[in-house]
């Protein structure tokens, strides 16, 4: 009896096993990790890249969404109305990623995937000004939490954008939306 009840116990295994590879295979990530872990990898990823393209900094202005805004570059690529790093980051870490510039008391998003209700891109929209984690930004702190991106719940993090001398000029964003 007791070989009978091991091997079902093996059989068991196997088919839990086999379950497990397939509910992978159909859905990389979802399978073993929430989107708070995949949070701080998908921020890597994004300072990585930008990091690939050089130094950040400000050069100049350019209008995004209409609002006269501060030209956030790396290196010699502009990110104003730049898409293709945020759509990489969520190509492959299927997180929303925006890099927002500072102008004044605002952070202005400058690239996003973050969309709107219209379906739009959010560009040329603030950085909540009564959040938590503008509050963290402007403590020259990092933030990962819950927010409220214009109107929807996601599972965020947010990191200071600092410039060569140190100083916060922008905001490195990656989020999930909430119940995804």
């Amino acid at each position: 009896m007791a070989g009978k009840s091991s091997e079902t116990f093996l059989r068991l295994c196997m088919a839990l096993a086999v379950i497990g590879m397939a509910g992978s295979m159909l859905l990389p990530g979802a399978a073993f990790c929430e989107p708070e872990d995949q949070l701080r990898p998908a921020m890597a990823f994004l300072k990585a890249e930008t990091a690939k393209l050089g130094a950040p900094e400000i050069k100049g202005e350019e209008a995004v969404a209409g609002k006269s805004a501060p030209a956030l570059f790396f290196g010699d690529t502009k990110m104003n109305n730049n898409f293709a790093l945020v759509d990489k980051v969520q190509e492959e870490m299927g997180a929303t990623a925006t890099l927002f510039v500072n102008s004044g008391d605002e952070f202005i998003r400058v690239a996003t995937n973050v969309k709107k209700a219209d379906g739009s891109r959010a560009i040329g929209t603030n950085l909540d000004p009564k959040g938590k984690a503008i509050a963290a930004i402007k403590a020259n702190e990092a933030y990962y939490g819950e927010a409220d991106i214009l109107g929807k719940a996601y599972v965020t993090g947010y990191e200071p954008l600092r410039d060569p001398a140190g100083k916060v000029i922008g905001v490195y964003y990656v989020g999930y939306p909430k119940g995804d």
